[in-house]
């Protein structure tokens, strides 16, 4: 692994630019319509239960990633398959979050310009990153944590200002019952973003203080949950639940919508700007995570050589992981979270807890 260390507020910058990232920009919890406030705190709350997975986990092996510890619960030949999955989860998850940020621009101000182009600018950036150092893109995170939040004030301002509110479109509440909003918490919102927490797990033997590392990231979370909940109850009262389920990029709709004095209006630069850094930061994790797994599966003492081949193959992913915008949406919200988001982030680190905790017991029991 990397020589790097952070401090805990880089790291709870991280976690709520990394949960926050591209789950403000897409209509998360739409099919719980006005009700989509509720799976998003729910999925909160389920997020913050498996993220205590992955915590008791990194308490019995402080020094080490995932994709070490792995070898350690299962055995080296099991765990080096297990670890393996994961860098390609990583992968698949960097790729389509990289397949996001490239539809959502092609799609509104760079028209004509190819998907491959704007992914490839992205990418090239990231791996610039990446050869700097985590230590380095956690003190960007710094930087941009403070603009992200000025962007939010500022809009959430203007919105008000221009009395594009209307609360009644919030109701009624539970109109369809329960049903909706736990069906779009458990395929949904537990998954997408708390569930990807599991991608720190890889990252948390970075902190320089292990005691800090559960209120930090619990902290990051919970932040980041309300942030996306507000955003999801601002995006409802001023699109109505119709156009808020139909829309693909619901903030960006309720931006479009500003006009204050007739002089401040057009606003969309705000949205584009947050979605420049939210993409950065999350596919940047991901994609760290990939190339610092694979260096230690595979012994590369020096990983900043892993990122070229790794990121060639995160862009050609982006492009031919679906022919068009509508089967990548499709293929995110109906498969994915069944047949992949729910083993990785939650059947296997559990299933790695129990090995864990008997190993752990039977080991102190020997001591003693």
């Amino acid at each position: 692994m990397e020589n790097a260390k952070i401090k805990a507020y880089q790291l709870f910058v991280l976690v709520v630019l990394f949960e926050m990232g591209s789950a403000i920009l897409v209509g998360l919890g739409a099919e719980a319509k006005q009700d989509a406030w509720m799976s998003i705190l729910l999925g909160l709350g389920g997020g913050l239960a498996v993220f205590l997975i992955y915590y008791q986990l990194y308490k019995y092996y402080q020094d080490m990633p995932l994709t070490s510890y792995v070898q350690k619960i299962t055995g080296k030949w099991i765990g080096r398959i297990i670890g393996v999955s994961y860098i390609i989860y990583f992968l698949y998850s960097a790729s389509r979050v990289l397949r996001d940020f490239g539809e959502l621009l092609t799609s509104t101000i760079y028209t004509t310009t190819p998907l491959i182009v704007i992914n490839c600018l992205m990418i090239f950036t990231i791996i610039y990153g990446i050869h700097k150092g985590f230590e380095v893109i956690a003190r960007v995170g710094e930087l941009f944590f403070i603009v992200v939040y000025m962007m939010a004030i500022v809009g959430f301002c203007l919105i008000m200002f221009s009395g594009l509110i209307h609360p009644e479109n919030l109701r009624p509440v539970l109109e369809n019952g329960w049903k909706p909003v736990l069906k779009t918490f458990l395929l949904e919102t537990i998954n997408f973003p708390f569930g990807e927490m599991i991608v720190f797990t890889m990252v948390l033997p970075y902190l320089n203080d292990a005691k800090k590392a559960k209120w930090v990231c619990m902290g990051g979370m919970v932040l980041s949950g309300i942030n996306i909940t507000i955003t999801a109850v601002i995006n409802v009262a001023a699109l109505g639940t119709d156009l808020f389920t139909r829309a693909p990029f619901p903030l960006l709709s309720t931006i479009s919508k500003i006009q204050l004095a007739n002089f401040i209006e057009r606003l969309d630069v705000l949205f584009m700007l947050y979605l420049v850094i939210g993409g950065f930061f999350k596919i940047s994790i991901f994609f760290y995570a990939a190339v610092a797994g694979t260096a230690d599966i595979f012994g590369f003492k020096n990983q900043t050589k892993l990122s070229f081949p790794m990121g060639a193959l995160v862009l050609f992913s982006s492009i031919t992981i679906a022919s068009n915008y509508s089967e990548h949406i499709k293929e995110g919200l109906k498969i994915v979270p069944i047949y992949i988001h729910w083993p990785f982030q939650i059947l296997i680190p559990s299933f790695l807890l129990i090995i864990a905790f008997f190993k752990n017991r039977r080991k102190q029991k020997e001591q003693s």
